[in-house]
């Protein structure tokens, strides 16, 4: 079986967000759906210790609201456990086409979707960012000899040659993954088909228990036999295999498209990043699967007898819309983080990332913004398993002048697993660059039309830290964004001397052997965050 194929059986259907890359997980193997919010001395599970926390020391405890952002692909605001935590703009007079509170967003009476147009129409399939610079640069350095390039176009054209590069084998790749997926469909189809009717069959539930029976000297017979077997032991499913065709198939005609322009959707200038006012007020979008789940873990309501219990009791989560199927743009990542400081927010949720930021210095502008203003920016590490204190990503805290923004917290995605397996095997990780970890693997919350489902991801990790420091500053209202996560970074479980797996583990070829890493190296704190401990120390400082 091919690596790529068994780690679409291992994560389950892969969810169309390529820039989140959360992975869709099969129903949880071994652990509560709430072990997120469990604690690891009564409950065996590397969990926050919410429960703990709210049962042992904020019980009876007066709380202040705190708004939590979450810059996503949407989020579904009716939904039965999200729509009373739903931020709402009680200074915006809902449909009556002005711009009531002079805020530059006509009706943002939930939120600000900032891929939208102002007809209505909303992008969701969208180009990877290294395929926007490929298309602009190639333009200008395709076929290029490098004693040719001028010195003033040197570095543009180093970066050129990086990008091509990417492109090239991310283009490959999915065009070979592509073309793999859809001969094991065709085969594993018909291979279904044959057994049905070689057992006439009434089911192919049944299909397992038939193969089991099966003598024959037939090779070709047998050959089929064991791969319909195998797959479908393995979790195998003919829908999921589909999902595995159109995933790939939307890489080569979407993310991969340097022709791709979705910005006469949107109707903004691209090239003026200034421009802040451009978008339309529909904050769910076309796929909000993302987005629901990111703030149903932060703050699904807890007093309802319905779904699952959010980190966070006192919160109100303000939509903003900035995620496509692809690659978000940084102007309207920039735009996003000045809307969500404006309006209110206290702490801000991206769960999002890319390896290239072509405008980074109005991303970093809008960071430096949000520290202005005392707003906590908390951010997934993402699900590459690679370490970026070597590699490309961004966001970051670390700014192009070479300072670092103090209020911001990058989150790795753990397990529930006791041991070796405690770093998730996607999770990116770095000393220095990564802050800590955080519950990310079968975590159970939110989806849109009331329903629930476990995803994988940093893109999970990210709002239980983010649903953390809401609860801090909820109950302890005095503390800055820095002293946060200064409590958070430093009240962690810490696990710095355990033995555990590199992350990357479970994608590796067959025959090699998974490397063993201390856990302290994976990340600045090597540890797991602990809202109990947090707690407990905010508690004993306040007084």
């Amino acid at each position: 079986m091919t690596k790529s194929l068994k780690r679409i059986l291992l994560a389950g259907a892969l969810v169309a967000h390529v820039g989140i890359a959360a992975q869709a997980q099969d129903p949880l193997r071994g652990a509560p759906e709430n072990w997120y919010n469990l604690d690891y001395e009564q409950d065996s599970v590397y969990g926050v210790g919410a429960e703990r926390a709210y049962n042992e020391i904020l019980k009876g405890k007066k709380s202040k609201k705190v708004v939590v952002a979450v810059i996503d692909s949407g989020i579904d605001i009716d939904h039965e456990d999200l729509k009373s935590v739903i931020w709402h703009n009680t200074k915006e007079v809902a449909g009556n086409g002005q711009d009531d509170d002079k805020n530059g967003y006509i009706d943002d009476v939930d939120g600000w979707n900032f891929i939208g147009g102002a007809d209505g129409e909303m992008v969701n399939e969208e180009n990877l960012e290294v395929a926007r610079l490929y298309g602009k640069l190639s333009k200008k350095f395709e076929g290029v000899a490098e004693e040719d390039v001028a010195k003033a176009d040197k570095k543009e054209y180093e970066l050129w040659l990086v990008v091509k590069k990417d492109f090239e084998s991310g283009l490959t790749k999915a065009e070979e993954n592509y073309a793999r997926y859809d001969m094991i469909l065709h085969q594993f189809k018909r291979g279904k088909a044959l057994f049905m009717a070689y057992f006439d069959l009434e089911s192919e539930d049944e299909i397992l228990g038939a193969l089991e029976t099966l003598e024959t000297q037939d090779e070709v017979l047998l050959g089929m036999a064991q791969m319909v077997e195998g797959m479908t032991a393995q979790g195998a499913t003919e829908e999921r295999i589909a999902e595995g065709v159109k995933y790939f198939q939307d890489q080569i005609e979407y993310n991969y498209n340097p022709e791709l322009n979705t910005r006469e959707i949107v109707g903004d200038d691209i090239t003026d990043l200034k421009q802040k006012n451009y978008g339309n007020n529909k904050v769910m979008g076309p796929d909000a699967t993302h987005g629901t789940h990111v703030a149903g873990i932060i703050g699904a309501d807890r007093t309802n007898d319905l779904g699952i219990k959010g980190v966070a009791d006192n919160v109100e989560i303000m939509v903003v819309r900035t995620v496509p199927n692809g690659d978000e743009r940084d102007k309207d990542v920039a735009n996003s983080i000045i809307y969500a400081v404006d309006n209110g927010a206290d702490i801000i949720n991206m769960s999002f990332g890319k390896p290239f930021s072509p405008n980074k210095d109005i991303v970093d502008a809008a960071i430096k913004y949000a520290d202005s203003k005392g707003v906590l920016l908390v951010h997934a590490a993402g699900n590459d398993n690679k370490n970026t204190d070597k590699e490309r990503n961004f966001p970051k805290d670390k700014f192009n002048s070479g300072k670092t923004a103090k209020n911001w917290i990058e989150v790795g995605a753990s397990t529930w697993h006791t041991d070796e397996e405690l770093p998730a095997y996607f999770s990116n990780y770095a000393k220095k660059n990564v802050d800590l970890f955080a519950p990310g693997f079968d975590i159970y919350s939110t989806v849109p039309g009331s329903e629930y489902q476990a995803l994988n991801g940093t893109s999970m990790a990210s709002p239980v830290v983010a649903g953390c420091a809401a609860v801090l500053m909820s109950y302890y209202p005095n503390l800055s964004a820095y002293q946060v996560k200064k409590i958070l970074m430093k009240t962690v479980t810490s696990l710095k001397s355990k033995e555990v797996l590199k992350p990357g583990y479970k994608d590796l070829e067959e025959g090699q052997e998974p490397e063993k890493v201390k856990f302290g190296s994976l990340s600045v704190s090597g540890g797991v965050i602990n809202l109990y401990e947090a707690v407990k120390y905010a508690e004993k400082i306040s007084k």
